[in-house]
């Protein structure tokens, strides 16, 4: 087993990003701890080296592959990511989700999303998890793109992860090693936003 496969079954990937979650948020001025996230899912194209019983058809999107089911802080950093076959609904997964959300997190206790995730699923949240889900919907009044509050948080978060090109499509046998690789590349983000910024160059010389 390589180094990079000892990080993902040990746990360590996670363990080093959460921190650094942690970190960040400080340096933002934030509790390093959230309280409330947005949630939402991205559909990408998978490798034909994904295997038919990881992958599924999104008939929303129209794409044959793997579906990326995320939470973020409202700064867009990661709190959990669920990477599924194409054909996961975003209320099958959210169901898997919430409960570990939760656990892991005591403090956040109200969440955003979008229309995907309307029907029992807020009941049961609110009935079970103690946890207030909160649908953002797009005005029929409105043409045109526009920006929705807090959706474009999440949104933004998937843009990142397309900024790898690793994770231009889904090239992983398994769902898991998918899931690392989104750590990772997050990772890779928030030490960018941690280390020190050079100092501006004057033109003088050092005496």
């Amino acid at each position: 087993m390589g180094p990079g496969l000892r990080w993902r079954e040990n746990g360590l990937v996670a363990e080093l990003h959460d921190r650094l979650r942690g970190k960040v948020r400080e340096a933002a001025g934030r509790d390093p701890e959230p309280t409330a996230p947005v949630i939402d899912s991205q559909s990408v194209k998978a490798d034909a080296v994904v295997g038919a019983s990881s992958r599924g058809y999104d008939g929303g999107k129209k794409i044959n592959g793997r579906r990326r089911h995320l939470i973020c802080d409202t700064t867009g950093l990661l709190l959990m990511i669920n990477v599924s076959a194409g054909d996961v609904t975003d209320r099958q997964a959210a169901a898997d989700m919430l409960p570990a959300l939760r656990r892991r997190f005591p403090t956040i206790t109200k969440l955003w999303a979008d229309g995907g995730y309307t029907g029992v699923l807020i009941t049961w949240a609110l009935t079970v998890l103690h946890l207030v889900v909160t649908v953002i919907k797009r005005s029929d009044d409105v043409s045109g793109f526009v920006v929705l509050p807090r959706r474009c948080v999440v949104e933004r978060s998937f843009a990142w992860f397309l900024r790898s090109r690793r994770l231009a499509r889904d090239y992983e046998r398994r769902c898991d090693s998918s899931e690392a690789m989104i750590l990772w590349s997050m990772t890779m983000l928030m030490t960018r936003r941690l280390a020190p910024r050079p100092l501006a160059r004057t033109g003088r010389k050092a005496s």
